[in-house]
């Protein structure tokens, strides 16, 4: 470092001056001190940028994919054959999902409604089905034709939802859920 002296006080501003001299250090800039310097902003962009890396979508691996998309052919064929034991296996304990009519159940509801079989679903067929990873979290998003009853009403129709699944002690849970159903067209104008 280079220890130059100036004066406390300025002579060209007005005022009682000092002169008192103060050292100022100014630091000298070398190829060396500057390979320092990138090394460390590539160890903090290295390892401090991960956390914000880690919740962009990205690809995640095929393997992912094809795991979560496996999850869903589960999950539609418990719903197909009512089959509670493999719904309670899926669902996260915390679990929250949004019917079509706007209606809110927690996994302890879900799972009374289907073995009460007041939920009878006969056909269900998936189509345009998406997959995105971030992290530990994947968000699905697809389009299901059914053909089934809640009760006495009948819910047979087209319909789009998101699932979250979220990655818990290596294990991957259903954590929400929300549907919509599609109206055609012709039936959007006159609304």
């Amino acid at each position: 470092m280079a220890h130059l002296p100036f004066l406390f006080d300025s002579r060209r501003t007005t005022g009682i001056t000092s002169d008192t001299h103060m050292r100022a250090y100014f630091r000298v800039r070398t190829p060396l001190s500057a390979m320092k310097g990138a090394a460390f902003l590539l160890f903090l962009l290295a390892f401090a940028g991960i956390p914000a890396f880690a919740s962009l979508p990205h690809r995640g691996g095929r393997e992912l994919h094809k795991e979560i998309e496996a999850l869903e052919m589960q999950w539609r064929l418990a719903q197909l054959n009512n089959d509670v034991s493999v719904m309670d296996r899926l669902l996260a304990d915390d679990y929250i999902g949004i019917s079509a009519n706007g209606t809110i159940e927690t996994k302890a509801e879900a799972l009374a409604l289907r073995r009460a079989g007041t939920l009878h679903i006969t056909s269900l067929d998936l189509n345009d089905l998406k997959v995105r990873i971030y992290g530990d979290t994947a968000v699905v998003t697809s389009r299901a034709e059914l053909t089934g009853t809640n009760g006495s009403s009948d819910i047979s129709g087209q319909y789009r939802y998101t699932r979250v699944y979220n990655r818990r002690f290596g294990q991957w849970k259903i954590v929400s859920f929300e549907a919509s159903r599609m109206h055609d067209t012709g039936e959007r104008t006159k609304r």
